[in-house]
């Protein structure tokens, strides 16, 4: 947890029993006046409602690589959930939950899911895919291992997280800034508007553990 003015931001794992509970905690122990969650108007719908399958609009708008990057991404965290037992999303479902429950504002902080799918597609070109093949073949024949494993019940450390980061910047430089770096001035832009339009309400964030301290960063540089 980052604490900067009148604003608190969480570091979530998607699929951690013990985000969930950290969630539930601050909301009804510290009674944030002001919600705000890692989602925009898409994901937010398609998580409150349960919304899985892709339609061929979907396909016809998003391209067939995009389309193709949301259903790996998402069936990649399902199934990882399944194994921990927690469903994709949930600290997000707590907030929302209490939120509504609590008569709390709520709001989207991230940006358009579908801007950030097509500049993904952009960068996972054929010298990308086989940089990732080479990688994988290296850390399986080689057991060359650059990340140390982690719980993925738990959030993982900010020694992991920061070296996750420096590794994908340095291996995948235009992924980096297309599913963090942009993500990350996107969300802080919209924090730093609801911190100075509500300077005397106390704000509440959630966001995946790997945009926590550089969205804090952003905002700073903002302000100076």
């Amino acid at each position: 947890m980052n604490c900067y003015k009148n604003l608190y931001i969480l570091g979530t794992s998607h699929i951690s029993k013990d985000s969930v509970s950290q969630v539930e905690d601050f909301i009804l122990n510290q009674r944030p006046d002001i919600v705000a969650i890692e989602l925009d108007k898409k994901r937010f719908y398609a998580l409150v409602q349960e919304q899985k399958k892709a339609s061929f609009k979907d396909m016809l708008h998003l391209g067939v690589k995009a389309l193709l990057i949301n259903i790996i991404g998402a069936y990649v965290e399902k199934k990882l959930g399944k194994i921990v037992g927690v469903s994709p999303g949930s600290e997000m479902k707590m907030a929302i939950e209490l939120v509504k429950k609590n008569k709390l504002k709520l709001s989207l902080i991230d940006q358009n899911i579908e801007i950030t799918l097509k500049k993904l597609s952009k960068a996972i070109t054929a010298r990308v895919i086989f940089r990732f093949l080479g990688d994988a073949i290296k850390a399986i024949i080689f057991r060359k291992k650059d990340i140390e494993l982690f719980d993925i019940r738990k959030v993982p450390s900010k020694k992991i997280i920061d070296n996750i980061l420096i590794k994908i910047r340095e291996r995948y430089p235009a992924i980096y800034e297309a599913l963090i770096e942009e993500r990350n001035e996107v969300m802080a832009r919209n924090l730093y508007k609801l911190m100075n339009n509500y300077k005397d309400k106390k704000i509440f964030a959630v966001v995946g553990a790997g945009h926590e301290s550089e969205i804090i960063n952003v905002i700073k540089r903002t302000e100076s």
